[in-house]
């Protein structure tokens, strides 16, 4: 009984496809239709791609994918990495994953309202902040004596610092 890698390999020379033929057809990388044709299943994660590309590549090559994938099933079974479907969460899990689990257990309907509390306590918190620190903050503070001046030239360009004493007779 002939390998899938064989019957791929076969079925596209017995319809004379190049393998960049078939690549442009099944928008398959030519990388991996030549490890498939070759039986290396080492460039690929997961069972799931090596299934999708040959059934892609079967139906290309009018292949009969039931077959085909059956027996494929029974090459990946025999390997050590593709016998037993991938596990779907990790062994390590931090502060962080737990407590986005935990988020995801509620209620947006719940937490809604909490969000908005918060995102609002924290504009009024900001604006405040900066309405004091231009509160007590002079701005004038930088401005240098301009014309005025503490002592009073006559006959200059100078004017004197205007003062709340009564005016002079």
């Amino acid at each position: 009984m002939p390998t899938v890698a064989e019957q791929l390999r076969a079925a596209r020379e017995g319809r004379k496809f190049t393998i960049h033929q078939v690549a442009e057809a099944t928008m398959i990388k030519t990388e991996h239709i030549r490890a498939l044709e070759n039986g290396d299943y080492s460039p690929f994660s997961a069972p799931v791609y090596i299934r999708g590309y040959v059934k892609a590549i079967a139906r290309t090559l009018h292949m009969d994918p039931v077959a085909i994938l059956s027996d494929l099933d029974g090459e990946l079974a025999q390997t050590d990495n593709f016998s037993s479907p991938p596990s779907l969460s990790q062994k390590n899990k931090g502060l962080l994953d737990w407590l986005m689990l935990q988020v995801s257990k509620m209620h947006i309907q719940i937490l809604a309202p909490f969000i908005v509390l918060f995102a609002l306590a924290g504009a009024i918190f900001w604006g405040y902040t900066i309405w004091r620190k231009q509160q007590t903050t002079d701005p004038l503070q930088n401005l240098g004596p301009g014309i005025y001046q503490t002592q009073p030239v006559i006959g200059g360009q100078y004017l004197p610092l205007p003062t709340n004493a009564p005016p002079s007779k």
